[in-house]
């Protein structure tokens, strides 16, 4: 049997309260169920089993685990809760949660609630791809958003990075160890400041300041086309999308946000609403799975203390 098709047994009766429940099961949230299942905490974990990254064709730069598919990655991860029977995974959408005395009531897509006595938030982002015709079609084969995660791939061919934030002079300045030839398509170049042109002139960075029309692929290429007239060949396209989460729970629950968008906590994942834990890029200022996973087992260790050692929490 493929490991992506893999059975999920209940092992809970409905009705049935948790420890904690994990909304998302990703690296983060799979992380955590990993640590909490270890301690015989009561958990479910609920998800959809659409991640955004689903269309990569492998995670990079997590040790052990370079270039494993997303989805492969997930499976390999539900593979190894088996084991520990005090962990339920569901694949279903977690629509709504309130505050209930002291835990919280999780509304779920299949018209059941939850009670669990703590709640974290594993749910990732959305990418909002930037309004450019022929990067949907593109993204994740052409397209890519991470010098981290993909930049490996392209290196030593030709490169270009899409936009003139502050974004995108730090992604062309990344990219700049891997290959020579990287263009940055910002049609503002005025918006620069001195230090940043200054900055991508030393990388050998060029600035190409034409106003982008519309991107595609042409003679195993990226065709780059410009307003009025001209083109130019790429191998790849970096560009800045705009990160959104991808469940509003966390706000429905009164939880303070950060200035990027992200949910803001304290070191251990903790929110600003009492036992509501958030973990993974929700949470994170770097969308990596090796963070994730990392930040999924922190806020597992602080929740197991919690539990364990009831104390003042923020909020409360």
């Amino acid at each position: 049997m493929d490991r992506a098709e893999i059975p999920i047994q209940p092992r809970f009766t409905e009705g049935e309260a948790f420890d904690v429940a994990i909304v998302g099961a990703g690296p983060a949230g799979l992380s955590a169920a990993l640590i909490l299942g270890r301690m015989r905490r009561k958990v479910l974990a609920v998800d959809t089993e659409a991640p955004a990254h689903a269309v990569s064709d492998g995670v990079h730069g997590f040790l052990a685990q370079d270039g494993t598919p997303p989805v492969e990655l997930r499976a390999i991860g539900r593979e190894q809760l088996e084991p520990y029977t005090t962990v339920e995974v569901r694949r279903v959408a977690a629509r709504l949660a309130r505050i209930d005395n002291d835990g919280f009531e999780l509304g779920l897509g299949d018209g059941s609630t939850v009670r669990t006595a703590r709640l974290l938030l594993a749910h990732g982002m959305h990418y909002a791809l930037p309004d450019l015709d022929g990067v949907p079609e593109a993204w994740a084969k052409r397209v890519f958003h991470c010098p981290y995660c993909h930049g490996w791939e392209v290196r030593d061919q030709r490169v270009a990075v899409y936009g003139c934030s502050e974004r995108a002079v730090h992604q062309a300045l990344l990219l700049s160890s891997l290959t020579d030839d990287v263009i940055l398509l910002c049609a503002h170049a005025s918006a620069l400041t001195p230090d940043q042109q200054e900055h991508l002139s030393r990388a050998g960075v060029d600035i190409e300041p034409r106003s982008v029309q519309r991107i595609d692929e042409h003679d195993e290429a990226l065709r780059v086309a410009f307003a009025g007239a001209g083109d130019l060949r790429r191998d790849a396209l970096f560009v800045q999308p705009k990160l959104e989460l991808a469940s509003n729970l966390a706000a429905s629950l009164g939880a303070e946000m950060t200035e990027t968008g992200t949910v803001a906590t304290d070191d251990s994942g903790l929110s600003t609403v009492a036992g509501l834990y958030v973990a993974g890029d929700a949470a994170t200022s770097v969308q990596s799975v090796a963070v994730a996973t990392a930040s999924g087992a922190r806020a597992a260790y602080a929740i197991n203390a919690d539990l364990a050692i009831p104390r003042h929490r923020a909020g409360s």
